[in-house]
């Protein structure tokens, strides 16, 4: 019987905890050892009693999640889940909590918690099982190389497809020629808002023009997309459907949608829709592959980097079967080697690359 992960829960509030406590309690693969109301009170079980992985609020009394994420990275590095409300504020103070070293995103509502027990069960058992299996030596490193630029749980029962979302790309298409319009697309999940940070971060305002999905919760990734834009040469945006794809910009996908490429003559723009979520993601990476697959063919590389799970895998096999480059983040960089590996495996990756060498291949691929 393979061994449980321990869970400490703190938020300030008791509902909360409670509310929580129950949802993790639906895995018999968790095991929530402890709750805390603070930081000060979750620090002293912890030096007793050190958990797996840590649930944590970022708004408490007595010190803010913020500090006591970064003294538990520097203490002992462990996986940490941000648990943030649905609000402007939170969705910044959160982003701040993923350049810290947090691996994922809880979101809870202000009001109707039970009914939030039922509806999201499996998003907290995933997130906590995701983080459960990061490589926290490579959370360090790139949480160490950022600050240089500055600071199978429940789930649906139907694992959709991209079929859900629009037509396989036809590898014979005439839309295929090539063009001298390069674009990048870019998948990942658990792990991803750090090393995208040093991907984009290490870009220059030539580079081709970018398209990403991060797996992220709706309303964070508008903060997120602001950070990225403040620190990086490059402008990066969340996408709006009709957003141009053009050298020197990076769009990213807003978190509870999907977006897809579209052409139109020899330029390409985002699209932002709405539908079932695919690979249980929205938005999803094999969503965006497929259909930069169908409009760029030849024209594009395709870049799959760390998460959990398989989404992307077979997007990225469509992009190569039509021509396109692709490359996978290797082992030893990945927070979480899921991702990567199912793309490698589905025959998709040319070539792994580790982390610090995906700005530079994508700035290569814009000049060859």
């Amino acid at each position: 019987m393979s061994k449980k992960i321990r869970v400490l829960l703190v938020d300030d509030s008791a509902v909360v905890r409670q509310v929580l406590s129950a949802m993790l309690a639906k895995d018999s693969g968790i095991e929530v050892i402890g709750t805390a109301s603070d930081p000060l009170f979750a620090m002293d079980k912890m030096n007793s009693d050190w958990p797996d992985v840590v649930v944590l609020d970022v708004e408490m009394p007595r010190m803010d999640g913020i500090t006591f994420l970064k003294k538990i990275m520097s203490v002992r590095p462990t996986p940490v889940v941000i648990c943030s409300t649905l609000t402007e504020k939170g969705a910044e103070t959160t982003i701040q909590a993923l350049a810290a070293g947090a691996l994922g995103i809880v979101t809870k509502p202000k009001a109707g918690l039970k009914g939030f027990l039922e509806s999201d069960a499996g998003d907290i058992i995933a997130a906590v099982k995701a983080a459960a299996a990061a490589n926290m030596r490579s959370v360090r490193s790139q949480v160490m190389a950022a600050s240089h630029h500055a600071a199978a749980g429940l789930v649906p029962a139907k694992k959709l497809s991209a079929d859900a979302i629009l037509p396989s790309a036809d590898p014979h298409a005439h839309a295929m020629a090539a063009t001298t319009d390069r674009l990048v697309a870019i998948g990942t999940s658990t792990g991803g808002t750090q090393a995208l940070e040093m991907v984009l971060t290490g870009l220059s305002r030539v580079c081709p023009g970018i398209v990403i999905v991060q797996h992220m919760p709706e309303s964070f990734t508008a903060a997120f997309a602001d950070r990225l834009n403040k620190l990086c040469a490059i402008e990066v945006l969340e996408a709006k459907t009709g957003d141009r794809v053009i050298p020197g910009r990076a769009l990213i996908a807003p978190g509870g949608k999907h977006m897809t490429l579209k052409r139109s003559g020899a330029q390409y723009h985002a699209e932002v829709l709405d539908g079932p979520p695919v690979n249980r993601h929205k938005p999803s990476v094999d969503v965006l592959f497929r259909s930069v697959a169908r409009c760029a063919g030849r024209n594009s590389l395709g870049v799959i980097m760390t998460g959990m799970g398989d989404d992307g895998a077979r997007g990225l096999k469509e992009m190569f079967d039509t021509g396109a480059q692709t490359l996978g983040q290797d082992e030893k960089t990945c927070v979480v080697y899921g991702m990567p590996k199912e793309a490698l495996k589905f025959g998709g990756v040319m070539r792994e690359l580790p982390l610090q060498s995906i700005a530079a291949a994508i700035e290569q691929y814009g000049k060859s």
